[in-house]
């Protein structure tokens, strides 16, 4: 018999008793607050011999195999007379009447589980099982109740592990083999670059501890294997059963495929899978998961089990191409299918917000999985502006206005809320047309509005058939949804801030620091490596993804020859009132260098604006030059595309235009000549704007550098990743062009790497100015 394989109630019943079509559901987190507070209040009318909450467990012994079965019942109840019942309660959104003693066999075996348990280890004869259903809008309740003697029990709950049986002997035949495989693996290279071990080492200690590291590690090192491989080693050694590798874009997201690829070509035995967004994957021309409009969706819970099991028994590296295969097999939603192999994999490639975004994280990991799981979080400076936006939430006047007009002969309550939402926003219309109104408190009136609002769309939305629903009725209660849940994380960090643009208002609830909240979210997982090549500096990314003073810091110097690289400053403002008086000069300098040496460059820009205002001058000037022009929403064709023409056989000199921050300064491998040279405008610092200065204002507020938290760490940022497009292995060459006057300013010099700064040399442009 090998280890025992420990599952609790919830999911092994679902596993079993799941049934039916994929919902377009507007069930989400919120609707399960609330879910919580219906418990809370039927638990508290319970008698003084009830109890709620009660853990329970059992052994099970199968076969070879010895399940260990946990869970809480909702209510233990027991009368007078010495019955028990176990009382579970679940609530809901829809129609109440509607549910009948067989709606929900899964909330009946929930239930039998829990009575089995407490009926076995007490020797009770006979259990009560009562499922107590609570609707959110009314708090009616309705009630089923069964009485099974203990044999009864007995059978149910080893024909539910019956079932289940096959897929925990795959998985534990998977592990053994896992484990055996990982501690036959060797690093998979000849040997370790420069910096390559202490990365290595450092990941594998700082899992060892269970604290976090955060880790300036330079382009070239090799950063993604020297992640991964330690955190594998983790897993052999029982540390650990799971890594998410977390990425900002699809780039860097290939790089750790490869990886896992190159390890299992070496004799890795291990389940990877990569989640690609809904909108991408979805077979269908438009995205609609109704059941009616994809074949899919309909009966997918009927099918899921045998595809699940069908594909981790065949496959181990689960790419998009694989999910996409088994998907149409099976007849499955492949974005759905994927979140579902997810959950039984050793190694997940994603997204930062499966993690962290409150609106779409992966809400079945229990406590237990993540105190067993790695975040291994590539380019992690990415994280901060995004954890901005997973934390901050905005609603817009117009689309409560169009829903009043809407629904005023349809629907008198939703007619009602919007009404008063709408006079609401012209209330506040009124106090920011002059300027934005800038708020340190919540909008405590504004967010009880939209708590109603919430309710009445919601039953709205589940009483209506899914033809009839209302996209827009739809998509206005995700928002009015989310604004509810990120009020709930609203403190100090926080500002409120309402903006009028023409006809429009806005309203936004602003996450400062995401410090705190990344630290909420992410406090269960064992360990966090957060690692970028421009992690710098050090001091701000620790404070803004929220290090602790136990977690560690690493910064690796560059693996290079400092002769591979030359650098050379232009002093030329580049500010927005100088562009047209050193337009002339800046397109003269790129000319110039273009003609020196052939070869295939890159020209990163602060803005579309400005990039294109070169562009045109510079075309004017060479009009037979080869060049490509960035555009905004590139697809992934067009990318590609762009990438490809950087050919190291070009006979022609070949000019890349493109922007600091965008899709070609960050995670781009341009092998030795494939690249010969990268010019850096400016020095990256965001547009000045509203949302930029009240973050610059919140930092000075509390005793820090509001202008460097703002502006300058983010945008230098931005210039460490475009300069880094160049060297990527020991036999680059080339040369970097930095054009702004304020390099030479200490503050702004001493941001930039050291081998830049070794290297620099200034131009003729000081001597102009």
């Amino acid at each position: 018999m090998g280890d025992p394989i420990k599952i609790a109630v919830r999911p092994l019943v679902e596993y079993v008793f799941s049934s039916g079509s994929l919902e377009s559901g507007f069930r989400s987190t919120g609707t399960m607050v609330e879910g919580t507070k219906a418990h809370q209040k039927l638990q508290k009318q319970y008698g003084e011999l009830d109890q709620s909450e009660v853990y329970l467990s059992a052994e099970i012994s199968y076969g070879d195999l010895l399940f260990i079965i946990d869970g809480r019942c909702d209510g233990l109840l027991l009368s007078e007379e010495g019955t028990y019942t176990i009382d579970e309660i679940k609530s809901t959104a829809a129609d109440i009447g509607l549910i009948t003693e067989e709606s929900y066999p899964v909330h009946w075996a929930q239930a039998k589980f829990y009575a089995y348990m407490h009926a076995k280890e007490h020797g009770i004869p006979t259990m009560n099982i009562q499922l107590t259903y609570v609707d959110l809008d009314v708090e009616e309740q309705k009630r089923f109740m069964q009485t099974l003697e203990f044999p009864e029990l007995e059978s149910f709950v080893y024909e539910v592990v019956k079932q289940y049986v096959p897929y925990a002997e795959m998985s534990q035949q998977h592990r053994l083999n896992r484990n055996q495989s990982i501690l036959d693996l060797g690093f998979p290279f000849p040997g370790y670059r420069a910096g390559q071990r202490k990365l290595a080492g450092s990941v594998y200690k700082t899992i060892e501890e269970g604290v976090s590291l955060f880790a300036k590690a330079p382009t070239g090192i090799g950063k993604t294997i020297s992640t991964t491989f330690p955190a594998l080693k983790a897993i052999g050694q029982g540390l650990l059963e799971r890594i998410f590798y977390l990425t900002a874009r699809t780039t860097t997201r290939t790089a750790a495929e490869e990886a896992f690829v190159l390890m299992q070509s070496k004799g890795l035995h291990l389940h990877t899978v990569t989640l690609t967004a809904k909108e991408k994957i979805c077979f269908q021309e438009k995205v609609s998961c109704r059941k009616e409009d994809c074949e899919y969706a309909d009966g997918y819970y009927d099918r899921i089990n045998g595809a699940v099991l069908d594909i981790l028994s065949n496959e181990t590296r689960m790419s998009r191409g694989v999910i996409e295969e088994y998907a149409r097999k099976h007849r499955v939603c492949p974005f759905e299918f994927s979140l579902d192999v997810s959950y039984a994999s050793d190694a997940i490639i994603c997204d930062y917000n499966y993690i962290f975004d409150p609106r779409i994280s992966l809400k079945r990991m229990f406590a237990e999985q993540k105190n067993q799981t790695a975040l291994l979080v590539d380019e992690a400076h990415n994280l901060v502006d995004r954890a901005r936006e997973m934390f901050s939430s905005t609603l817009n006047k117009l689309s409560f206005l169009n829903l009043k007009q809407e629904y005023k002969e349809v629907n008198s309550g939703i007619y009602d809320v919007t009404k008063a939402l709408n006079a609401h926003f012209i209330k506040l219309r009124k106090q920011a047309e002059d300027k934005p109104l800038i708020l340190k408190e919540p909008p405590v009136e504004l967010i009880m509005l939209v708590e109603s609002f919430v309710l009445q769309a919601e039953q709205e939305l589940a009483n209506t058939g899914f033809t009839e629903q209302n996209p827009l009725l739809l998509e206005t209660y995700f928002a009015a949804q989310n604004f509810v849940r990120i009020s709930k994380l609203y403190d100090e960090r926080y500002v409120t801030y309402v903006e009028v643009i023409q006809q429009e208002v806005s309203i936004k609830l602003f996450c400062l620091d995401p410090s705190y909240l990344l630290g909420e979210v992410g406090k269960s997982f064992r360990s966090h490596i957060y690692f970028s090549a421009t992690l710098s500096p050090l001091g701000y990314y620790r404070d803004m993804l929220g290090a602790d003073e136990e977690d560690y810091s690493l910064s690796i110097p560059s693996p290079f020859s400092p002769e591979q690289l030359d650098v050379h400053l232009e002093p030329l403002s580049t500010r927005y009132h100088d562009r047209e008086v050193t337009k002339s000069r800046l397109v003269q300098l790129l000319l110039e260098l273009t003609a020196k040496r052939k070869g295939n460059y890159l020209f990163f820009f602060p803005s579309y604006a400005y990039m294109n205002q070169i562009y045109e001058a510079f075309m004017e000037k060479e009009p037979d030059a080869r060049v490509l022009l960035q555009r905004g929403n590139l697809s992934e064709e067009e990318r590609d595309g762009f990438l490809s023409a950087f050919d190291a056989e070009n006979r022609r000199t070949l000019i890349g235009f493109a922007v600091m921050g965008g899709i070609f300064s960050e995670g781009v491998d341009l092998v030795g000549d494939r690249l010969t040279g990268v010019v850096v405008v400016g020095v990256g610092l965001p547009q000045i704007g509203l949302e930029r200065n009240i973050i610059r204002d919140y930092f000075n507020e509390v005793g820090k550098d509001g202008f460097d938290y703002a502006y300058v760490y983010p945008g230098m940022n931005k210039v460490l990743q475009a300069g880094g497009r160049l060297i990527r292995s020991e036999n680059d060459h080339g040369v970097i062009v930095l054009v702004d006057d304020r390099y030479l300013q200490p503050h702004y010099a001493a941001l930039l790497p050291t081998e830049w700064r070794d290297r620099m040399v200034v131009g003729k442009g000081a001597r102009d100015r």
